[in-house]
């Protein structure tokens, strides 16, 4: 069984059970260890991340970075290496458990939260956020919810970066990861973010797969 058919089983017996967030928590633990079996899990800072720091020459000197969905922590760890104060947070334990084991002199503070019942002190209170494949594995009827909650980090003056699987409007979601149309990132306007910057590319993946790269900015004054 391939890492993502045990992803994508998992998280439909949990879908079954209405319980549309516990799979997270259980491939973690049911994974012993072995990072293969997570499918996001590179070991490596997401490119498309990398590359976008690189182009905007992003430096994070006396500013805070969030990054939803740490995982197994590398993308928190490149933020922190640019210069971020940075947190990172997942609402898997074993997930925060792991990321603490592979980098024990981390500067990063790793966090067990829930998207969806955040700390209040994290409320417009990051520089830079970066969600990067979390909202195309939450189940579609989530996405608003989500939306809102990541828009509600952002500091005034911030910026949110969200890398995704890009669909056209009536497009065939089909299995886990569900990709987005551009209609429904464009729902971060409605929570007082303004789009920077759009791109729907061609990820070089094997099979390459369309991707959106969006970032968008809070303005200075208070939202």
């Amino acid at each position: 069984m391939t890492d993502r058919k045990l992803a994508r089983r998992i998280a439909r017996t949990h879908l079954e059970r209405d319980d549309p967030l516990g799979w997270f928590e259980a491939l973690y633990a049911t994974s012993s260890g072995d990072p293969a079996c997570i499918p996001w899990a590179d070991l490596a800072p997401n490119p498309n991340l990398v590359s976008w720091l690189d182009e905007q020459a992003v430096e994070g000197q006396d500013r805070r970075a969030l990054k939803i969905g740490c995982g197994l922590g590398d993308d928190a760890e490149e933020l922190a290496r640019r210069g971020f104060a940075t947190t990172g947070f997942d609402i898997s334990p074993t997930a925060v458990e792991w990321c603490r084991a592979r980098f024990p002199e981390s500067s990063v503070e790793y966090r067990v939260a829930d998207l969806f019942a955040p700390p209040a002190e994290w409320a417009r209170a990051f520089d830079l956020v970066t969600e990067l494949y979390t909202l195309q594995v939450l189940p579609p009827r989530l996405r608003d919810e989500a939306i809102e909650r990541v828009a509600s980090f952002v500091a005034p003056g911030g910026t949110l970066l969200v890398v995704c699987r890009g669909r056209e409007p009536g497009g065939d979601q089909g299995a886990m990861p569900w990709p987005l149309t551009q209609e429904e990132l464009d729902r971060f306007f409605q929570h007082g973010l303004r789009q920077i910057s759009f791109e729907d590319y061609v990820d070089q993946e094997t099979p390459p797969v369309r991707r959106f790269r969006a970032v968008y900015g809070a303005d200075v004054t208070e939202r």
